[in-house]
């Protein structure tokens, strides 16, 4: 496939040897009222067959197809849902982009997109990897605790997404992991500040790329970082995620609200050009108890004032209208003003310090508010002119275009393959291996029989002798998730919450296995696993954070070494969950094993 070129320069703005500020100035006083509207939201888009531009608005997120957005209502900034191959999502990219030279000012189209590099799927928050590389979970990478292999991680993820047109990262989470019900802790670096702040500032660094000679922070061969979600999300009552109206309150009884901020410290002085706050809203603090992203005290006065944070403030999605969402329709996320119209909603946010609304395709309402003077045009100008000089930063303006070969070539490529999967072994993290009074069970040895539940059984028979029978066995391996309560939406269900144990029957068919025979287990923790039986009677405890069969086969046989250690603690009882205070770290009175533990060679 020929790259399409881009359009001739036509306007100052597009002229290079111009700097940001100036082409800003030219850009920004071409626009009308409506260009800059478009430009504050920012929302989800789905990919056509093929590559193709999916065109029909029945299948599209919130019936608004990306011709839509782009052509009518003059926005340039999209949410890509889905995948495909490495190369239809660079040709899908180059029609959008196509799309964009096309209008009045030629604006190009900014694409994000949510985590892609792990094992979570969920729609409201990560894919599943598809055609890039696959790593550990942001968890994993905390539990190894290596800043370079952050970096380095980041740096992949800088690689694959710039071959296709991907150019802002809807990650990292800089959230603690303090309440262990909480449904988003996978994508943390755990429940300790100093771990996240240290990790946080390589991560961005990795997304950055190389800085050019005068140090800009952003470059044509970076891809903008949003991090999120601020002021930290994690100390939520119950656990109960903000998606959802049980879910909205976020509570300090520990008194540790500024605890949660330093990772964001970390971040902004680390130079993270993208901010966004949560859905939650502050109960029993100084803080007026609205959602963060309509909290002036928080946005302006915490973020921009006292912490200098000086770039974009995209809100998280759907703060404004109600929506259908699966085909369930949804509240807005506007905790605290579900009284206010979607118009007085949207005033009070930018009012507050948002830049861009998240999940929103409805500029018409601020054209409305700035032609009845209820928000100024400065105020929006403002905004606009930020969201231009990042697109200008990225480069955008002048290489829109994407080569659909490169991009064949640099997605899932062999050598990113192979540090993520290197990741994924060092991640794992021993917790028990062998029972009190005898010798190690792991490493393995030979060809042993085994008997694997949950577990690939071509990738585990390339290893051991397997049998279908567990009396036949020498051991078993059984591969198990994070319990968690399920949820009757749909959207909802993705949402992994409430209880941390297994229920009694689930128990007891699991203990009924590590008595009939010496049963290695292996547990993937997206949240602290209530397991005290489980720990108690297997054979070896091994915890996975994102890795695949052959990570877990390769570590089990002593073929690479399990480096990790714990990011959080993992609680003895739901009793210690349950009086746990959600704001403080490494709550539990009695443990079952404490945070950082982490077995490094044979033994107890």
């Amino acid at each position: 496939m020929t790259v399409p070129v881009a359009p001739p320069a036509a306007f100052p703005y597009q002229d290079l040897r111009r700097g940001v500020d100036e082409r800003v100035r030219d850009l920004l006083g071409r626009m009308t009222l409506e260009e800059k509207a478009g430009q504050l939201f920012h929302t989800m888009v789905m990919m056509g067959e093929n590559g193709a531009l999916a065109e029909d608005p029945g299948s599209a997120p919130g019936g608004v197809t990306a011709r839509h957005m782009v052509c009518d209502l003059h926005m340039t900034h999209v949410n890509l849902l889905g995948a495909g191959s490495a190369r239809q999502l660079a040709e899908w990219h180059n029609r959008l982009q196509e799309l964009a030279a096309a209008t009045r000012l030629g604006i190009p189209v900014t694409v994000s997109t949510d985590p892609r590099h792990s094992f979570t799927d969920n729609p409201g928050t990560a894919m599943m990897s598809g055609p890039f590389s696959q790593w550990p979970e942001p968890l994993g990478l905390a539990a190894v605790g290596d800043a370079e292999l952050v970096r380095a991680f980041a740096d992949t993820v800088r690689r694959e997404y710039l071959a296709v047109g991907l150019r802002v990262s809807l990650h990292p989470q800089a959230d603690l992991a303090t309440e262990p019900r909480w449904a988003r802790i996978s994508g943390t670096f755990g429940e300790d500040a100093d771990i996240a702040s240290e990790l946080i500032g390589p991560y961005l660094r990795g997304l950055r790329g190389p800085v050019d000679a005068a140090g800009t922070h952003l470059t044509p061969r970076s891809i903008a970082a949003v991090v999120k979600h601020f002021p930290g999300g994690g100390p939520q009552m119950d656990g109960e995620d903000p998606h959802f109206p049980y879910g909205r309150e976020q509570v300090y009884p520990g008194g540790m609200f500024d605890y949660h901020l330093r990772p964001f410290r970390a971040a902004i002085a680390a130079g993270a050009t993208q901010i966004m706050p949560y859905y939650g809203m502050p109960v029993g603090t100084q803080y007026e108890q609205v959602a963060f992203g309509f909290n002036k005290q928080v946005l302006t006065g915490l973020l921009r004032q006292e912490l200098g944070f000086d770039g974009i403030v995209l809100s998280d999605w759907g703060l404004i209208n109600d929506s259908m969402i699966m085909g369930e329709p949804h509240p807005a996320r506007a905790w605290g003003v579900e009284h206010l119209s979607p118009a007085e909603r949207m005033a009070k946010a930018i009012d507050a310090g948002v830049d861009q609304f998240g999940g929103e395709h409805c500029p018409e309402l601020l054209v409305e508010l700035v032609r009845a003077g209820k928000v100024g045009q400065a105020r929006v100008d403002v905004s606009v002119a930020r969201l231009l000089a990042e697109k200008f930063r990225l480069g955008l303006f002048d290489q829109r275009f994407v080569d659909p070969d490169v991009a064949e070539q640099a997605v899932g490529a062999s050598e990113f393959r192979r540090l993520g999967a290197d990741a994924q072994r060092r991640s794992l993290t021993l917790l028990a291996n062998g029972p009190a009074g005898r010798g190690p069970v792991l490493p393995l040895t030979g060809r042993p029989r085994l008997y694997v539940r949950n577990l690939d059984a071509a990738v585990a028979a390339e290893y051991a002798e397997l049998t279908d029978d567990p009396s036949h066995a020498d051991l078993a391996v059984l591969r198990l998730d994070t319990p968690y309560e399920p949820r009757p939406g749909r959207f909802e269900s993705f949402f992994h919450a409430g209880r941390l144990d297994f229920d009694d029957e689930r128990l007891a068919e699991i203990l009924a296995l590590l008595e009939a025979v010496p049963t290695i287990v292996v547990i993937r923790l997206e949240r602290p696993a209530v397991i005290p039986q489980i720990a108690q009677k297997a054979a070896a405890l091994l915890v996975d954070y994102g890795a695949s069969d052959a990570a877990v086969l390769d570590v089990l046989f002593g073929a690479a070494t399990p480096q990790g250690s714990l990011p959080f603690e993992l609680p003895r009882s739901m009793a210690q969950v349950e009086i746990g205070r959600p704001d403080v770290p490494q709550d539990s009175p009695n443990p079952l094993f404490p945070f950082g533990y982490g077995l490094r060679c044979a033994g107890r």
